[in-house]
């Protein structure tokens, strides 16, 4: 680096470039992204430079700042198109379909990565044309479209085997993992996910050896097994701190705050989200700054502060439209919609949701516009608007089935299953879940499984066959605590405790009442106590203790004021009820 300094100092150009492009490259290959931007504007300062404009791109994407990105690429293009330099030309066109793609803008990226790709052909470089045939695949599963993207990344997969790619062909192989993932097969993810792994792990690629752990993370964490996801996050922490990837090591940081946060241990997620924030900030990766305060909102949304949930998601919106995400604005919105809807204030949560929706369909995101759907579906059920949600849940569910997204499909089943259950249809309630419920099991969403298993509870309850829900209720469980989902253990101990109580067995219904209250405050899931509380007042009232039942509701009313609960007002009359049966 010295030498580049002197050379640029002393003005030597062609020394100052030469040296700039080679440091670059190494440097890019290490992840050193700040010390790439300084050499190539140090370069840059000598002239119009394509290899340090391109690399300057490279560094202002890999941090974060799109726009830059593009401009700089778009110099680099212009020269490599001056210097007739077509195979640098499609290599830049693919960057900026990259950037574009990024940014949620696939169409966009599609028409660069539809330049790039004749033009490998055209000087015959097979190992630029498996990376645009990679590109194209990506932008089609981004679109929804994962019959089409598998059809580009075997064609990639073809070519990177025929020359030699080894590297490559693990990137392909991940993502043909990542698109069976998506189609709800993710035992046939998995097995894309190990050959990629196997391929990284004998070439040295250490970078590529930890993105795999991840998406095998990915793959567990979605199949409800926390624990083994826990496990492959951690291996690929380990390679991300090894290489000096503090990009990754933000990424992995995250994804484990996610587990975390998914096990119901919300303390410990915050603690990983900070550590990635920290990073973040310190790269200056500006995506990624926002996805961890995003992360950090739904966390305080979990604990029941859905203002400084609104805090933080309140941060992450002028980022995402800082660095043009589209997509990433779309979430957000999305994520104070979930907020106001919490707070009570489905109207708001609406505004947010209709601002989401557009922007969903504009970039192409069909798996972004069904979840909109059904938030929408359920602001209208909340508001007692079941048929109206009908709609919105009508309309998502062809979407998710269309996409190919079978866990999404047993999702909006079930919440249309709740909307007949609360127009008290139970019977076709009843038939919603019981589709919900073997598509939860095919795919392998154990925690897909045991919500549809507590709806079906519910159902059973409602028409006021206890044992039958109790027959579900007790399936739920053993499945929460395999998984470690300590806010699903204790909602389900809860369950089981109502059902005891409408068997006129009020004893047994404080046994399990108990074992959910202090795994609630545990996970710190305060709005979940209040319920819990009571229903132990409900019961204490039934077998005739009035004292213990208004100790029991004056905390349930303290953590209403404390969560802005949407039962603080008949919580506190119910409180003023038993207080006068006890004075009486």
């Amino acid at each position: 680096m010295e030498v580049h300094r002197l050379a640029v100092a002393g003005r030597q150009v062609p020394i100052a470039q030469d040296v700039g492009r080679e440091l670059g490259w190494v440097l890019l290959g290490w992840s050193r992204f700040a010390q790439v931007e300084a050499i190539a504007t140090a370069t840059l300062t000598l002239g119009p430079d394509a290899s340090a404009f391109y690399q300057r791109g490279w560094a202002y994407s890999s941090t974060g700042r799109p726009q830059l990105a593009l401009a700089n690429y778009e110099q680099a293009l212009a020269l490599h198109r001056q210097a007739e330099d077509r195979t640098s030309e499609a290599a830049t066109l693919n960057n900026i379909g990259s950037v574009y793609a990024g940014l949620g803008a696939r169409r966009q990226a599609l028409v660069f990565y539809e330049q790039a790709l004749p033009i490998a052909r055209e000087v015959g470089d097979r190992a630029g044309e498996a990376t645009t045939l990679n590109n194209i695949g990506h932008v089609y599963d981004g679109l929804g479209d994962p019959r089409q993207a598998l059809a580009f990344y075997e064609q990639a997969l073809t070519i990177r085997r025929e020359v030699g790619d080894q590297a490559g062909a693990a990137t392909t192989l991940n993502n043909i993992g990542h698109v069976y993932s998506g189609l709800g097969d993710p035992q046939q993810g998995l097995a894309f996910y190990e050959q990629a792994l196997t391929i990284a792990q004998e070439v040295g690629d250490r970078a590529g050896e930890a993105a795999t752990l991840t998406n095998i993370g990915h793959v567990y964490d979605g199949l409800g097994d926390r624990r083994q996801a826990l496990a492959f996050y951690e291996q690929a922490l380990t390679i991300a701190q090894e290489v000096g990837d503090r990009a990754g090591e933000a990424t992995t940081l995250n994804n484990i705050g996610q587990v975390y946060d998914g096990l119901g241990d919300r303390r410990q997620a915050l603690a990983f989200y900070e550590q990635a924030l920290t990073i973040a900030q310190e790269v200056g990766d500006r995506a990624g700054e926002a996805t961890t305060l995003n992360n950090i909102g739904g966390v305080y949304a979990g604990l029941g502060d859905p203002r400084q949930a609104l805090v933080f998601y309140e941060q992450v919106l002028p980022i995402m439209r800082e660095v043009g995400n589209r997509a990433g604005e779309a979430t957000t919105l999305n994520n104070i919609g979930h907020v106001y809807a919490g707070l009570g204030d489905p109207r708001q949560a609406l505004v947010f949701y209709e601002r989401s929706l557009p922007i969903a369909r504009e970039v192409g995101n069909r798996a972004g516009e069904a979840t909109t759907l059904s938030n929408i579906g359920h602001v209208y059920a909340g508001l007692g608007d079941p048929r109206q949600a009908l709609v919105f849940y009508e309309r998502s569910l062809p979407i998710a089935r269309e996409v190919g997204n079978r866990a999404g499909e047993a999702t909006t089943l079930s919440n249309i299953g709740q909307v007949c259950a609360g127009l008290g249809d139970h019977r076709q309630a009843l038939a919603f879940y019981q589709q919900a419920l073997p598509i939860a099991r095919e795919v392998g969403d154990r925690a897909g499984e045991a919500a549809t298993l507590n709806n079906i509870g519910h159902v059973y309850a409602g028409l006021g066959d206890h044992r039958q829900a109790l027959v579900f209720y007790e399936q739920v469980l053993p499945i929460a605590r395999e998984v470690g989902d300590r806010a699903g253990e204790a909602t389900t101990l809860n369950n089981i405790g109502r059902v005891y109580a409408g068997l006129g067995d009020p004893r047994q219904a404080l046994v399990f009442y108990e074992q959910a209250l202090p795994i609630m405050r545990e996970v710190g899931d305060r709005a979940g106590e209040a319920g819990t509380r009571y229903n132990v007042a409900m019961v204490l009232r039934a077998v005739g203790d009035l004292a213990a039942a208004v100790a029991e509701l004056e905390q349930v009313v303290e953590l209403d004021r404390q969560v802005e609960h949407a039962d603080l007002a008949d919580d506190t009359a119910m409180l003023e009820q038993i207080r006068r049966e006890l004075s009486g």
